[in-house]
């Protein structure tokens, strides 16, 4: 699209009267990715000053970035953090290749950079939902893994389980492993790995409880394994004894990562709202 000015007029309001197909939030989010162009140059400002014979343009290229379907919580030129939907695996396996989210975010990098390359830091399961980082270098991935344990300060998690708990705070720790058909479980020090889950309850109904998570040990499954142990399994969880979810999906959502960069070694926070269907299953 291009556009001569008119007129001396706001920018946002000059694209609103010349194009109704353009919203205001659609305006802004172009000029958020620098995808519009004022004589050439980028500009951010919803109320750059426009004059006369001015030439609007849209950058395509960005314009595709800003139109991404991906929920991009954070990004600079070592990292990307993106909100996971619940359903999509991380990354590949032997059965699906092409619906990953490592898939979405590097088709999103090669937008900007057709070389431009990413690299898992940590994962999520096909159906938790939250909190992803990736590293747009290998150097920078190998920063964050090489000291993750050190690194992480919090990774709180928001479930909804079945039922009322009866200790509406704790601690539960056990020591977990896995057999061949995938199942993790609990069993002695011996055999297993030391998981701990701290919990507490922020809201129940008569059916369901939301909780707070807060992990100290990142164990495969570990909050699916100790909620069911606890006698209340996640809201359609039936790997792990659960019932069908009212909502069609498993209610575990990973809201909040907070953790040290190792390269400007500040406290980073990054955070995912609570999903709004997870919300009315306690209404």
């Amino acid at each position: 699209m291009k556009y001569v000015v008119t007129k001396e007029a706001k920018l946002l309001e000059y694209l609103l009267e010349v194009n109704k197909e353009l919203s205001n939030k659609k305006i802004k989010t172009l000029l958020k990715y620098s995808s519009i162009l004022v004589n050439g140059k980028c500009t951010t400002k919803y109320d750059y000053p426009l004059k006369e014979k001015d030439i609007i343009t849209f950058g395509e290229e960005k314009a595709k970035r800003a139109e991404t379907k991906l929920n991009i919580i954070f990004e600079d030129n070592d990292i990307i953090v993106v909100n996971k939907p619940y359903g999509l695996l991380t990354i590949s396996t032997e059965k699906e290749k092409e619906k990953t989210l490592y898939k979405e975010v590097s088709d999103y990098i090669k937008l900007s950079n057709k070389k431009g390359t990413i690299f898992i830091v940590h994962r999520l399961d096909k159906d938790t939902s939250g909190v992803v980082l990736f590293a747009k270098s290998e150097r920078v991935k190998l920063l964050y893994q090489d000291d993750w344990n050190e690194l992480v300060k919090k990774r709180e998690y928001v479930a909804v389980v079945e039922g009322s708990l009866e200790k509406k705070e704790g601690r539960i720790e056990s020591y977990l492993t896995e057999n061949a058909a995938n199942m993790v479980y609990k069993t002695n020090s011996r055999d297993g790995k030391l998981a701990i889950t701290n919990y507490k309850v922020i809201r129940e109904n008569l059916k369901y409880s939301l909780v707070s998570i807060d992990l100290e040990t990142g164990r495969k499954n570990q909050i699916r394994v100790h909620m069911s142990d606890l006698g209340h399994p996640i809201v359609g969880d039936r790997k792990y004894g659960g019932q069908i979810s009212p909502i069609k999906r498993l209610c575990l959502h990973a809201n909040c990562l907070e953790l040290i960069n190792p390269i400007t070694k500040k406290l980073d926070k990054y955070s995912a709202p609570t999903p709004e269907n997870l919300k009315w299953l306690l209404k």
